[in-house]
């Protein structure tokens, strides 16, 4: 990162841009009540966590506050889908387990699990 950093910082500079440049690494949550930074390479940049870099991409002081409902929503909904896709791909593995491991009265055959998880040649 600090890297890019100072070769994004470098161009600029040999480009003939005024613009000032001002490297910053953004956090979605958390907090650092120090964002100036200046590691030992010399680039200096800003660490903005939390409502200080909502604050800095939108200019919206609370807005770290309003996006949370909105997400959480979307969330859900996401993890709901997720949660079937889960289901449905449990269901396909034990499925699978049963008919490749298991025996007719559906306990599980050891010998053979053992054998194609840890043996040189895979049972047919």
């Amino acid at each position: 990162m600090l890297n890019e950093f100072s070769d994004a910082k470098r161009t600029f500079a040999t480009s003939g841009s005024k613009l000032q440049v001002i490297a910053v690494n953004g956090c979605c949550y958390g907090r650092d009540n120090k964002p100036h930074k200046f590691p030992a390479k010399g680039t200096d940049y800003l660490k903005l966590c939390g409502q200080r870099f909502w604050e800095f991409i939108s200019g919206d002081q609370e807005l770290f506050v309003k996006i949370i409902e909105p997400l959480g929503h979307l969330a859900k909904e996401r993890n709901d889908d997720f949660m079937q896709s889960y289901a449905q791909m449990i269901n396909k593995f034990t499925l699978q387990f049963g008919e490749t491991f298991c025996k007719n009265d559906s306990s599980i055959d050891w010998d053979k699990l053992v054998r194609f998880n840890s043996g040189i040649n895979i049972p047919k």
